[in-house]
């Protein structure tokens, strides 16, 4: 009775209320436990280690039923990166080559639960734009002469149509052509006429005969994932560069890989792009439609960047009047762009050195660009290449290199239509002054800086605009 008594009058004491209750509770604890990770405490947590492209890693504790997603969201959050939805974690697989994209669905744990012990497999983090391009522009990823529809489709299916039908329960449309297939067991290769369909993927054994007795089975979806070829004739041995393949969930190694190669990366991106909706179907398009949604709400990881992150947002203005106007001329918006950099770097210089030598102004000018993370110092055009192949070949996708082949100038690579092109930027000296031009000296920039900012702004010579660059981003 008397401990009841002596816990009844410590009840009575009144609690003092907490006067600063902000600098107990920060909005990004609130945001991990009760929306990223839920009940953290109550579940399993394991370390992963996740590598960024530098080949810095870091390793995370989280709970063992987090998604793809989530471990990204944790790692913008971290590293304080801008959230423009294109984050992805990436699976590489050494030994054998392979890589993909996982799905932000899908649980990390069940991945890494399929590696081999002995394989040093990596989890990367780095941006991937074209993870949800095919709803934007579907007609980039489903040429005409690759997709046929059901015979009761009468009318001309749309290509926003055509991502209905593989969304839908009842109909699906009809991939085909030809690939190059891996002979189960030999090293040989051998192209074959392939149909993709609801039920898996078949091939024909009689030239391109659809016939149901002319049909083979190749493999199903369901318990297998499908990774591109990292390292392309190397390891496999395949005829082109644009192999893919479907390997089981609980494989035993290299021997249960079913190998595919297209002729092109066009055909290549048409196929995984179909398997991805065949195997998943409405989720891609939930997976895509999430970050749009509850955008009203306080969380931060709903929050809209502060800046714009599509072409649109990226204009010339003109702020010199009472009232600000866009300038829609390129002429004009190359001029004020040209005023505005050598303002710009003259205030710059006056910074770093107080004395305005000449000598460090025209230094500046030639090594400001280093400091970009648009530039690759010194990387070759096969190295280029890789690199914009890993953020996705979507149209606008570049980065800016030395020039391997002369020292002096340097190159603009740039993905357009499912290919990766290359521009010289050739250096001018004009009355004693350096410039940098793309078009034989019509449109002349002082710095690769204004260059690059330019034609963000202005396709001109280039088939589309300066849109997302490629950096190695650091953890």
């Amino acid at each position: 009775n008397r401990r009841k008594k002596k816990d009844d009058n410590v009840l009575e004491i009144p609690s003092i209320p907490n006067p600063f209750p902000e600098l107990c509770c920060s909005p990004f604890t609130s945001v991990l436990s009760a929306s990223l990770l839920p009940k953290a405490t109550s579940r399993k947590k394991q370390v992963i280690k996740v590598y960024s492209e530098d080949d810095t890693s870091r390793a995370l504790e989280v709970p063992s039923d987090i998604t793809a997603r989530d471990v990204c969201q944790l790692l913008i959050l971290k590293n304080h990166y801008i959230d423009d939805h294109s984050w992805t974690l990436f699976e590489q697989l050494t030994h054998t080559g392979l890589g993909r994209a996982i799905e932000d669905h899908e649980l990390v744990m069940e991945v890494q639960s399929n590696w081999v012990m002995e394989e040093e497999n990596k989890l990367y983090f780095r941006k991937n734009y074209a993870k949800y391009e095919f709803f934007k522009n579907p007609l980039s990823f489903f040429p005409d002469h690759m997709i046929s529809f059901p015979s009761e489709t009468n009318a001309a299916v749309s290509h926003s149509g055509i991502l209905q039908m593989f969304l839908s329960s009842s109909t699906y449309p009809e991939i085909h052509g030809y690939l190059h297939a891996k002979e189960q067991g030999k090293k040989s290769w051998k192209k074959l006429y392939f149909l993709l369909r609801r039920s898996g993927l078949y091939f024909s054994t009689k030239g391109t005969s659809k016939e149901p007795r002319h049909l083979q089975f190749f493999c199903e979806f369901s318990n297998s994932d499908m990774y591109m070829s990292l390292t392309g004739k190397k390891i496999s041995g395949a005829p082109t560069n644009y192999g893919f393949c479907f390997k089981p969930n609980k494989s035993g190694g290299t021997r249960d890989l079913k190998q595919l190669c297209a002729d092109d990366e066009q055909s290549r991106t048409c196929w995984m792009t179909a398997i991805r909706l065949l195997k998943y179907g409405m989720q891609l398009y939930q997976n895509y439609m999430q970050p749009y949604q509850g955008r009203s709400g306080c969380s931060p990881l709903n929050v809209t960047p502060m800046r714009g992150i599509s072409e649109n947002s990226l204009v010339a203005m003109d702020f010199s009047g009472h009232r600000s106007r866009i300038i829609e001329n390129p002429t004009e918006a190359l001029s004020v762009a040209v005023e505005e950099g050598l303002a710009w770097r003259r205030r710059g210089c006056l910074r770093l050195n107080s004395h305005g030598s000449p000598i460090a102004m025209s230094n500046m000018g030639m090594s400001i660009h280093r400091s970009q993370s648009w530039f690759h110092h010194k990387i070759s055009r096969e190295e280029a290449q890789r690199l914009i192949l890993q953020h996705g070949l979507v149209d606008g996708v570049f980065l800016v290199r030395d020039s391997q082949s002369n020292p002096k100038t340097f190159v603009l690579s740039l993905s357009h239509g499912l290919k990766i092109k290359h521009f010289q930027i050739v250096p001018l000296e004009d009355d004693g002054k350096l410039f940098y031009t793309l078009d034989d000296g019509h449109t002349r920039f002082t710095d690769l800086i204004q260059l690059v900012e330019f034609y963000q702004l202005n396709k001109g010579v280039l088939p589309c605009k300066l849109k997302h660059y490629c950096a190695r981003i650091a953890l």
